[in-house]
Order: structure tokens, then sequence, then C-alpha cells
């Protein structure tokens, strides 16, 4: 069996630090500071994050797109029905990962998944482009289907069944808010000397701030 091939690209991070002082007391004070310059600089999809889930034998990821956070968590919306949603209803533990290359920086963060109120997903499905609206009613996300001549005869139908007023929104379909309780972020630096600080969420709901060695 030949050897598989070692990859040697290399390189020196130096663009900033991750200092206590910088990092502060409150992890989502300084993720909203982050993603702001994620934003701010323009870099390519600043708001992509990866979703870790418990399936029934296997973890499965994937890439979800934030829609908004607070102190209570970080949001993103989905099909009820899918399988990222189906094994949050099975083990609702769940972590997420956003990188920012251009930055040199990531974070990490490890919850618990529950479902958004429906106001708030009514509130957000509303605001989608009328598209995106009938594609949530034409699409059983995850599911088998012959070929794409199919899905798009699906969202013809509905779109026909829609082509006049408003596109509600489906039961199937929702938001999901994961509640940190570990919340790690990642500042690359020279010499693989890199800044790691986490916070951890105590009982009392106070965070408690510590470095990890890189």
């Amino acid at each position: 069996m030949s050897e598989g091939k070692h990859i040697h690209h290399r390189i020196d991070y130096s663009k900033a630090t991750l200092l206590e002082q910088e990092a502060g007391t409150d992890p989502i004070a300084l993720f909203a500071q982050w993603i702001h310059a994620a934003e701010e600089d323009g870099l390519p999809e600043p708001h992509a994050m990866t979703l870790a889930t418990m399936g029934t034998l296997t973890i499965s990821a994937r890439v979800v797109l934030l829609r908004s956070f607070d102190a209570r968590g970080f949001v993103f919306y989905s099909n009820h029905n899918s399988r990222k949603a189906m094994d949050l209803e099975r083990d609702p533990r769940a972590a997420l990962n956003f990188f920012w290359p251009q930055h040199e920086r990531q974070v990490r963060i490890e919850g618990r998944a529950e479902l958004v109120s429906a106001e708030e997903s009514d509130a957000y499905f509303a605001s989608r482009p009328r598209e995106s609206r009938i594609g949530a009613w034409a699409s059983d996300q995850s599911r088998p289907v012959g070929d794409r001549e199919q899905m798009e005869q699906r969202y013809a139908r509905w779109a026909e069944r829609f082509a006049e007023g408003e596109v509600p929104r489906p039961l199937h379909w929702g938001g999901y808010r994961v509640r940190p309780v570990r919340i790690e972020f990642w500042q690359g630096r020279p010499s693989r000397l890199h800044d790691r600080i986490a916070f951890e969420q105590l009982s009392d709901g106070q965070w408690m701030r510590v470095r990890l060695q890189p």
C-alpha cells in the first residue's frame, strides 16, 4: 500500500493578537466585534458556520448561515424534516464553527439547540425573497429525488399555487437557536503559538474565561 501524500503548506499567522484585555469578559460582545469586522472588510460569506450534530450512528456536519445572535444564542433556519433537524430532535447537543481565514480567526461554539418561537420564524420567513419562500414549500429537504427536473416541476407547481398573494411559512420550516455553554476564540499567531481563549458558562449564567495552550 502506497503512503499518502504529505501536505507541507505553511502560513505564519501575524495579523492580530488576542490578549485577555482584548477578549474582555463577555464572549457574545467579542463575537459581535469579530463578525462585524468580517462584514466591514467584505470577507466572503462572513455568516457561514459549520453546524455539527449527532446522528444515529455518526456525527454529521454541514455549513449553514447565521441569521441572528444575542445573549440567548445563535440562530439559523431549516426544514424541520431535514437530517440536521432530525438529529437535533434526537439529541439537541450541537457545535458551531466560524472560520475567517483572511483575519486568521476561528470561533468554536458548543451548546444545545432549541426551536425559536413561531413569531420569530414568521418574521424571518416574511423577510426572505419570494422565490426562497416558495422553495421552502417545494423542497422535502434531505429526501431523495429522481433528478433535477422533478425538483423544478415541484417548484413550478408551488409557484403556480402561490401565484397571487403572500407565501405563508410552512409549519415544517423554522428557526433553531443554539444556546452556548462554551465559546472558544482562536487567533492565529507566529510560530504556531496561537492565541486561544475560551469562555465556559457557569451554573449561575456567568462566563469563566481561560487561556488555552495552542
